[in-house]
Protein backbone atom coordinates (compact mmCIF):
# COMPACT_ATOMS: atom_id res chain seq x y z
CA UNK A 1 0.00 0.00 0.00
CA UNK A 2 1.35 3.43 -0.96
CA UNK A 3 2.22 5.61 2.02
CA UNK A 4 -0.41 8.23 1.26
CA UNK A 5 -3.13 5.85 0.06
CA UNK A 6 -6.39 5.89 1.96
CA UNK A 7 -7.59 2.74 3.63
CA UNK A 8 -10.41 0.87 1.92
CA UNK A 9 -13.98 1.52 3.04
CA UNK A 10 -14.09 -1.95 4.63
CA UNK A 11 -10.93 -1.28 6.67
CA UNK A 12 -12.21 2.15 7.76
CA UNK A 13 -15.53 0.58 8.77
CA UNK A 14 -13.89 -2.15 10.88
CA UNK A 15 -11.54 0.43 12.43
CA UNK A 16 -14.50 2.64 13.39
CA UNK A 17 -16.50 -0.24 14.90
CA UNK A 18 -13.50 -1.32 17.01
CA UNK A 19 -13.05 2.27 18.16
CA UNK A 20 -16.72 2.84 19.05
CA UNK A 21 -17.20 -0.52 20.80
CA UNK A 22 -13.93 -0.09 22.74
CA UNK A 23 -13.69 -3.82 23.51
CA UNK A 24 -12.42 -7.04 21.97
CA UNK A 25 -14.71 -8.37 19.21
CA UNK A 26 -14.50 -11.69 17.40
CA UNK A 27 -14.73 -12.02 13.61
CA UNK A 28 -18.33 -13.23 13.75
CA UNK A 29 -19.39 -10.14 15.74
CA UNK A 30 -17.46 -7.83 13.40
CA UNK A 31 -19.20 -9.46 10.41
CA UNK A 32 -22.57 -8.95 12.07
CA UNK A 33 -21.87 -5.31 12.90
CA UNK A 34 -20.37 -4.32 9.55
CA UNK A 35 -22.26 -6.52 7.08
CA UNK A 36 -18.92 -7.77 5.72
CA UNK A 37 -17.97 -11.40 5.12
CA UNK A 38 -15.35 -13.17 7.25
CA UNK A 39 -12.86 -12.90 4.39
CA UNK A 40 -13.53 -9.16 4.02
CA UNK A 41 -13.16 -8.57 7.77
CA UNK A 42 -9.89 -10.55 7.90
CA UNK A 43 -8.54 -8.56 4.95
CA UNK A 44 -9.66 -5.28 6.56
CA UNK A 45 -7.93 -6.18 9.84
CA UNK A 46 -4.68 -6.96 7.97
CA UNK A 47 -4.96 -3.63 6.15
CA UNK A 48 -5.46 -1.70 9.40
CA UNK A 49 -2.46 -3.49 10.96
CA UNK A 50 -0.28 -2.61 7.96
CA UNK A 51 -1.29 1.05 7.98
CA UNK A 52 -0.81 1.46 11.73
CA UNK A 53 2.60 -0.24 11.71
CA UNK A 54 3.77 1.63 8.61
CA UNK A 55 2.86 5.03 10.02
CA UNK A 56 4.12 4.40 13.56
CA UNK A 57 0.83 4.88 15.44
CA UNK A 58 0.67 4.70 19.23
CA UNK A 59 -2.02 2.05 19.08
CA UNK A 60 -2.14 -1.25 17.25
CA UNK A 61 -4.53 -4.07 16.45
CA UNK A 62 -4.14 -6.90 18.96
CA UNK A 63 -5.41 -10.40 18.23
CA UNK A 64 -6.14 -12.24 21.48
CA UNK A 65 -5.85 -15.95 22.24
CA UNK A 66 -9.65 -16.31 21.96
CA UNK A 67 -9.36 -14.90 18.39
CA UNK A 68 -11.00 -11.60 19.34
CA UNK A 69 -9.59 -8.33 18.01
CA UNK A 70 -9.15 -4.99 19.76
CA UNK A 71 -7.11 -1.81 19.84
CA UNK A 72 -4.22 -1.78 22.31
CA UNK A 73 -1.23 0.50 23.01
CA UNK A 74 2.01 -0.38 21.25
CA UNK A 75 4.18 -2.39 23.64
CA UNK A 76 7.02 0.17 23.56
CA UNK A 77 4.68 2.70 25.25
CA UNK A 78 3.66 0.50 28.21
CA UNK A 79 6.28 1.91 30.58
CA UNK A 80 5.32 5.49 29.70
CA UNK A 81 1.61 4.76 30.24
CA UNK A 82 1.89 2.67 33.40
CA UNK A 83 1.93 5.59 35.87
CA UNK A 84 -1.30 6.99 34.45
CA UNK A 85 -3.21 3.88 33.44
CA UNK A 86 -1.53 0.93 35.14
CA UNK A 87 -3.75 0.83 38.23
CA UNK A 88 -6.71 2.86 37.04
CA UNK A 89 -9.87 1.05 38.06
CA UNK A 90 -12.73 3.35 37.14
CA UNK A 91 -12.34 3.41 33.38
CA UNK A 92 -15.29 4.15 31.13
CA UNK A 93 -17.54 1.15 30.59
CA UNK A 94 -18.60 0.43 27.02
CA UNK A 95 -22.24 0.33 25.99
CA UNK A 96 -22.04 -3.48 25.78
CA UNK A 97 -20.51 -3.67 29.28
CA UNK A 98 -23.24 -1.39 30.69
CA UNK A 99 -25.90 -3.53 28.99
CA UNK A 100 -24.41 -6.70 30.49
CA UNK A 101 -24.09 -5.09 33.93
CA UNK A 102 -27.77 -4.05 33.75
CA UNK A 103 -28.79 -7.60 32.86
CA UNK A 104 -26.87 -8.99 35.85
CA UNK A 105 -28.30 -6.32 38.17
CA UNK A 106 -31.91 -6.95 37.20
CA UNK A 107 -31.75 -10.74 36.74
CA UNK A 108 -29.32 -11.90 39.42
CA UNK A 109 -28.38 -14.57 40.15
CA UNK A 110 -27.80 -15.32 36.47
CA UNK A 111 -25.52 -17.60 34.41
CA UNK A 112 -23.40 -16.43 31.51
CA UNK A 113 -25.55 -18.51 29.15
CA UNK A 114 -28.64 -16.66 30.36
CA UNK A 115 -26.84 -13.34 29.81
CA UNK A 116 -25.94 -14.47 26.27
CA UNK A 117 -29.59 -15.38 25.65
CA UNK A 118 -30.83 -11.95 26.67
CA UNK A 119 -28.13 -10.06 24.76
CA UNK A 120 -28.22 -12.34 21.72
CA UNK A 121 -24.41 -12.50 21.55
CA UNK A 122 -21.58 -14.17 23.47
CA UNK A 123 -20.61 -12.23 26.59
CA UNK A 124 -17.50 -14.09 27.82
CA UNK A 125 -15.07 -11.17 27.48
CA UNK A 126 -17.50 -8.64 28.97
CA UNK A 127 -18.34 -10.85 31.97
CA UNK A 128 -14.59 -11.30 32.52
CA UNK A 129 -14.07 -7.51 32.30
CA UNK A 130 -16.87 -6.79 34.79
CA UNK A 131 -15.42 -9.36 37.20
CA UNK A 132 -11.93 -7.86 36.85
CA UNK A 133 -13.33 -4.43 37.65
CA UNK A 134 -15.26 -5.93 40.57
CA UNK A 135 -18.71 -4.81 39.43
CA UNK A 136 -19.98 -8.40 39.45
CA UNK A 137 -18.96 -11.54 41.31
CA UNK A 138 -19.73 -15.26 41.46
CA UNK A 139 -22.49 -15.78 44.01
CA UNK A 140 -23.01 -19.52 43.58
CA UNK A 141 -23.48 -22.29 41.05
CA UNK A 142 -26.66 -23.38 39.26
CA UNK A 143 -27.93 -26.87 40.00
CA UNK A 144 -27.86 -28.14 36.40
CA UNK A 145 -25.36 -30.18 34.39
CA UNK A 146 -21.95 -28.51 34.45
CA UNK A 147 -22.93 -26.37 37.46
CA UNK A 148 -22.34 -23.02 35.72
CA UNK A 149 -21.41 -19.98 37.81
CA UNK A 150 -24.18 -17.66 38.94
CA UNK A 151 -23.31 -13.96 38.84
CA UNK A 152 -24.55 -11.08 40.94
CA UNK A 153 -23.55 -7.46 41.51
CA UNK A 154 -20.98 -6.38 44.09
CA UNK A 155 -20.82 -3.72 46.80
CA UNK A 156 -18.67 -1.65 44.45
CA UNK A 157 -21.52 -1.66 41.91
CA UNK A 158 -23.95 -0.34 44.55
CA UNK A 159 -21.49 2.30 45.75
CA UNK A 160 -20.52 3.60 42.29
CA UNK A 161 -24.11 3.78 41.09
CA UNK A 162 -25.32 5.45 44.28
CA UNK A 163 -27.60 2.62 45.41
CA UNK A 164 -28.23 1.45 48.96
CA UNK A 165 -29.46 -1.92 47.73
CA UNK A 166 -30.62 -3.67 44.54
CA UNK A 167 -34.19 -2.71 45.41
CA UNK A 168 -33.21 0.91 44.67
CA UNK A 169 -32.72 0.12 40.97
CA UNK A 170 -35.16 1.96 38.67
CA UNK A 171 -38.15 -0.22 37.79
CA UNK A 172 -37.99 -2.03 34.44
CA UNK A 173 -40.66 -1.38 31.84
CA UNK A 174 -43.08 -4.28 31.26
CA UNK A 175 -41.48 -4.92 27.85
CA UNK A 176 -37.96 -5.18 29.31
CA UNK A 177 -39.17 -7.38 32.17
CA UNK A 178 -40.89 -9.76 29.71
CA UNK A 179 -37.75 -9.86 27.57
CA UNK A 180 -35.55 -10.70 30.56
CA UNK A 181 -37.94 -13.33 31.91
CA UNK A 182 -38.52 -15.00 28.52
CA UNK A 183 -34.79 -15.18 27.68
CA UNK A 184 -33.92 -16.56 31.11
CA UNK A 185 -36.71 -19.15 30.84
CA UNK A 186 -35.51 -20.27 27.37
CA UNK A 187 -31.96 -20.60 28.68
CA UNK A 188 -33.14 -22.63 31.68
CA UNK A 189 -35.13 -24.97 29.43
CA UNK A 190 -32.02 -25.45 27.28
CA UNK A 191 -29.87 -26.24 30.30
CA UNK A 192 -32.42 -28.74 31.61
CA UNK A 193 -32.57 -30.42 28.20
CA UNK A 194 -28.76 -30.61 28.10
CA UNK A 195 -28.76 -32.16 31.54
CA UNK A 196 -31.06 -35.07 30.60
Amino acid sequence: MAKNALMSTAARLVETVLFIENEALDIERLCSMTGLSEKEVAKAVDEIKDVYEERGHGIRIRENSDLSIEFAPCSDLYDLLRSTYGRKVDRRLTRAAMETLSIVAYSQPITRKEIDNIRGVASDSIVRLLREREYIKVVGRKDVQGHPCLYGTSRKFLFEFGLKSISDLPKLSNIDRLRFDKSAQESEEGENTDGK
